[in-house]
């Protein structure tokens, strides 16, 4: 059985990112960071979900975004490819924060690699 918790050492991860590479279209008080345990995926990393916008309307609530690290999978990683991932999972949140989804045709392994060089560049 799969169980979830909260995940504020992604969280402070996921933030620094959207800081350092100034993805100011993500509001953090509607972004949430958990981590699941007991998956049974073994090829699945982490998930970004959207809430669409017709549970949007029907809840009355704002666009929010859920970054899942799938523990198993994600917490043996080496630090680096961890943060290669958390780009990887903010890329599919579009600039316009409505609770769309960019899919993985618009992602590129070269685009994460330059924005990860881009956030350690930062540190310098």
């Amino acid at each position: 059985m799969i169980s979830y918790q909260d995940a504020p050492d992604i969280r402070r991860k996921v933030e620094s990112i959207i800081l350092k590479l100034k993805f100011n279209h993500i509001p953090f008080e509607r972004l949430h960071c958990i981590r699941s345990n007991g998956s049974a995926s073994r090829n699945i990393i982490a998930r970004c979900h959207a809430l669409p916008k017709i549970m949007q309307k029907c809840l009355k609530v704002q666009a929010s975004y859920i970054i899942e690290i799938i523990s198993e999978n994600f917490d043996n990683m080496k630090e680096e490819e961890q943060m290669k991932t958390l780009i990887h999972e903010i890329l599919h949140i579009p600039k316009t924060f409505g609770g769309g989804f960019k899919h993985h045709n618009t992602i590129s392994k070269r685009k994460v690699d330059f924005l990860f060089k881009k956030f350690k560049s930062t540190f310098q």
